[in-house]
Parts: structure tokens; sequence; C-alpha cells
């Protein structure tokens, strides 16, 4: 993985004294043709899975295989961008958004045969939001604050109770998976349509056909319809995408732009597709944890909004459009992506490119050129390093333009090209990194499940995380009005509060926001009943639904 993740998000908050989610037809999933039983879905991802504690995902490859292998109480479909029922059959938001209640689909077991019961869904919450577990699910859960409450007030049936209000009581559910309170496998015993079979360190991950499924396809037989899945570890993306062209994998999440007229090309068929805007962000942040082993001179340069708005403002951000993205993509105002337009706080523009505006604001903390050199008022030459993830071009191509862009205003920029396991050992565990260029995604569309980023105690507040207390005012107002979105059922509230946050990101630049690239993604012309969407994942999210239609004979 070479992403940052939000929990989620939805734009429509669900919520009221009788808001009501139906299981009609969900069980049944109508198939595009003659379904073809069995075989092997087959796709890359791009680094070893970090954890199989589904609580715990925080990169793409581990996400991956929770998505694959674990069953929620709701589900966001992609495409719809509308809650189902999933192994709850039905549910009733009451108490003016302060209370969910659900009933349990019946008959439905682990993958192991462990039944579901209320007990599991109140053990998995529970532990969800046990603040010493840095969950970053349980953060979602506790942005309404602390005092979460979860009982069984029957067989079958389980009480959530927020301490407060909750905009989208709903959304904050579908991203958490229900483990097993009994079953001795523990979390790897799921209520998705496969199971954990193999994993080969540097290899493979293999997932196979999960039996006791409890969704129905073709015939009223369970899904899913592939036996297995086998998730190759590949950090290479020109390798994936020879892949892909032979045949040996079906999809792939994420292509250049420059890949998708030589792939139709190549296979004769619309393979590649630009599914248009997404919700997601390339952006470049600073580190300014204060405990970071890094010099306290550079603590200091990234701790300065002046440095911050300096560096954003020598950044050419239209050149990284056309000459990375061949304009498949558009300059980033904020943390909204442009596709988001009802979230989107109007009239927010980009950090315009202003040279001598840039060099001006060097000037007030006491930075001065001498030589083509910028230089603080220490005298130390200002140059930092970049961390950002090796195996593909994009992020290599986007960093080169920076490094060009900063030379100007005399800053000399040094790209680190990382493997995955190295750049999170460095981000998320040793702290040792000055600057990180990495994207974040959005897994739903609505600002809550942007809590385990924005809060300052969270453990994903990716320029200075997991804060006892907040490190400056503007943060500390931002996990005020984060609290105060989300704890409310008016709209225009929640609107007006996320806006205020959208400007302060954008007056404090703790993080520079570059573009909103397209989802473009590549997908195997044999593989039936894709949905693609531009929410992520943008084509697995219905793997219980997919197969290979036959090969056709010469």
């Amino acid at each position: 993985m070479k992403q940052m993740r939000f929990a989620r998000l939805l734009l429509v908050a669900l919520v009221g004294t009788a808001a009501f989610g139906a299981a009609a037809n969900v069980a049944t999933v109508p198939p595009a043709g003659d379904p073809v039983w069995g075989g092997e879905l087959r796709f890359a991802i791009h680094a070893e899975p970090k954890t199989w504690d589904p609580l715990m995902t925080a990169d793409d490859a581990s996400d991956a295989v929770r998505i694959l292998t674990n069953g929620f109480l709701v589900r966001l479909n992609r495409k719809t961008q509308k809650y189902e029922p999933d192994v709850a059959e039905s549910w009733k938001v009451s108490e003016n958004g302060k209370k969910i209640s659900f009933h349990l689909r019946a008959g439905v077991a682990f993958s192991d045969g462990t039944p579901l019961t209320a007990e599991d869904v109140m053990d998995t919450v529970r532990r969800a939001i046990n603040p010493a577990l840095h969950s970053p699910i349980g953060d979602v859960l506790r942005s309404a604050g602390d005092g979460l409450l979860v009982d069984s007030p029957g067989a079958g049936q389980v009480a959530i109770t927020f301490p407060a209000t909750v905009a989208n009581p709903v959304g904050l559910l579908d991203s958490l998976p229900i483990l097993s309170a009994k079953s001795p496998l523990k979390e790897k015993a799921g209520l998705g349509p496969f199971e954990l079979a193999e994993y080969k360190a540097g290899a493979y991950v293999l997932l196979k056909r999960n039996p006791r499924y409890w969704k129905t396809g073709a015939g009223g037989r369970r899904l899913p319809y592939f036996d297995a899945v086998h998730l190759d570890i590949q950090t290479n993306h020109d390798i994936e995408l020879q892949r892909f062209r032979k045949g040996e994998i079906h999809l792939m999440e994420s292509i250049d732009a420059e890949s998708i007229p030589r792939l139709n090309s190549d296979m004769g068929t619309q393979a590649a597709v630009d599914l248009g805007p997404a919700f997601e962000n390339e952006m470049l942040w600073f580190n300014e944890k204060p405990d970071a082993p890094i010099a306290d001179y550079k603590k200091a340069w990234f701790q300065s909004r002046n440095f911050r708005r300096a560096v954003a403002e020598s950044i050419h951000l239209d050149d990284i459009v056309k000459l990375v993205y061949q304009g498949r993509a558009t300059v980033a105002a904020g943390i909204v992506s442009r596709a988001n337009q009802f979230w989107l706080k109007q009239g927010l523009a980009p950090h315009a490119f202003d040279v001598a505006s840039a060099r001006k604001r060097l000037g007030l903390d006491g930075f001065k050129v001498s030589g083509g050199a910028l230089t603080d008022k220490g005298g130390h030459p200002v140059e930092f390093s970049l961390v950002t993830s090796s195996g593909g071009k994009t992020r290599t191509r986007i960093a080169a333009l920076l490094q060009d862009d900063l030379a100007k205003i005399g800053i000399k920029l040094n790209i680190v090209p990382l493997d995955f396991p190295s750049l999170l050992e460095r981000i998320a565990r040793t702290a040792n990194y000055e600057a990180a260029l990495l994207g974040l995604v959005n897994e739903d569309v609505d600002p809550v499940g942007g809590s385990n980023v924005w809060l300052s105690h969270a453990p994903q507040h990716m320029w200075n995380p997991n804060q006892k207390q907040p490190a400056t005012a503007w943060e500390a107002e931002i996990d005020m009005l984060i609290v105060e979105q989300a704890s409310t059922a008016d709209q225009k509230k929640r609107k007006a509060a996320f806006d205020r946050v959208q400007q302060i990101v954008w007056d404090e630049v703790p993080v520079i926001h570059l573009v909103n690239r397209n989802a473009l993604v590549a997908i195997s012309p044999r593989l039936r009943n894709v949905q693609p969407a531009v929410l992520n994942p943008h084509v697995f999210w219905n793997a219980e639904s997919l197969y290979l239609a036959a090969e056709k004979k010469p």
C-alpha cells in the first residue's frame, strides 16, 4: 500500500426517530448472464499485510483482507453510495440519532461454524472503542465523545447508544467488522465471503471460499462464485501491469494515466477505465512530532506556519496535473476532494503558485538566500528529505517536480523512495523522517469518517499523532469542531463546522494538498458482475458476486 486511510464517510445522514434499513432481496445477487462457479480471482496488493486483526487495519493490504474475509452490520454499496443490510437484516435509528438498534440475520455463522450472536457484536464494539487498543475504527466510533454503550434488548438484537446525537450513526458502523467472541480462531474466524487459507511472506496471501457465507447467488447456492482469491504481493507496478496484460491477474485498483490508451490498444477492449474524480488526495506533510529523532532547528522550520505556507506557494500544482497525470486529476483545494461537492467549502481555492510571496514569508522567519541556497537565521542550509513509496512512477515523478520547484527558492530536497514496510516503520513507529509524500483515501464521503485523521489524539493525525493534549490552539479548535459536526443531526450546523475545519487546515497548512486524482482502474474483459465505483475499493468491493466468464475458444 502507498496510502494512509480514512475510516470512511457518506453524503446523507440517516438520523431521526424512524430511519430504517430493509433487507429486501439483498441476499440474492442477480448474475449478469450465466454465472460460472469456481476458479480463482487474482489481483495484486502492494505490500505485506501489517495485521490480521481487522480492527487495526490502516494499510491497503490489510484492508483488502479485512474487506474480503469479514462481515459487517451494514455495508456501503460503493456504486450507489447507499447503505445496505449485511449481517444485520434491519436497523432503526432513534432518540434523535443517539441510538441505533439492529436485528441480526438468523442462521448466520462464522467461517469456523461458530454461530453469530448479539454477544459477538457487543464484544466487537467494546473492544474497538477501548482507547488502549488504538483502533482506527474505534477512533471514529468515539468521535461523538466517550460513554458509548452497547447492550442486547433481546435475542438477535443489539442496541448501540452514543453519548450524544450522532450525525450518521449507520455510517459509523459500515467499516466495523464483526468478530467472534467465542471462536478459538479469534479474529481469523470471519463472516465474509472468503477466509484466510495461506500466507507466504513476500509472495502471496491465499483466501479460500467461506462455505458458510450467508449470501446466495444463482440457483440458491451460497456465494461467492470464486473458490479462492489469490492476492499477489507485488511492489512493482510495471510487473503488475505486465501480468494484467497476460491475463495472470484480473483487476488493478489503480493504474497510471499513461497506461490507459496503451492497455486499451493492446487488449482490444475497454480494459482500462477512467471512473472520474475520486475521493482521494495526494499530499505532502512535515514531521512535527516533538520527540522525532531529527534536528531541533528542522523541527522549528516544520512547526512554522510561514515555512509551510512558503513551501505550498512554491509548488506548481498545474504541472503535476499535466505532466504526471496527463490531465486525469484536479488541483486540490484542501482536505475534501472537488468530487465531493456537498462537503467541499465553497470558494476555497488551492494555494496560489507565488514564489515572491513564498520568499516574503520565509524572510519573516529570518531565512535568507545566499549563493542560491536558502539558510535559516542560525545559518543552517535548508535541506530535508522526503520519504515516499517506491514501486510506482507516479509519486517519484511528483517528488521530482517538487524537488525542482523548491530548488527555485533555495531549498534542497532529497527524495527517499522506500518499500512500504520501511515507510510504515518510519512514519508510524519510529517517526524517523522529515517530510512525507503519500495519499489519503476516503472510503466514504461524509466527514464523520475522517475523525481518525483530524483529531489530535488520533494515531493517523499524520504530522503529530497521538497527542495527549492538542499541541496548538488551532488543533484544539479542530478537535472541538470535529466532535461538534459529528454530534448533531442539523446538516447546516455540520456543514458550517466542517467548513471551518477546512479553512483552518488551509490557513495552517499542516498538510499540503496537491491533487485529487481520477480513479483509474483496469478490469479483465472476462470478469463479470463488476460494478466499478469512485469510492474505495473501486473494483473488488463486491467480490462475492464476481466471476470469470468462460474463455472463448479460438
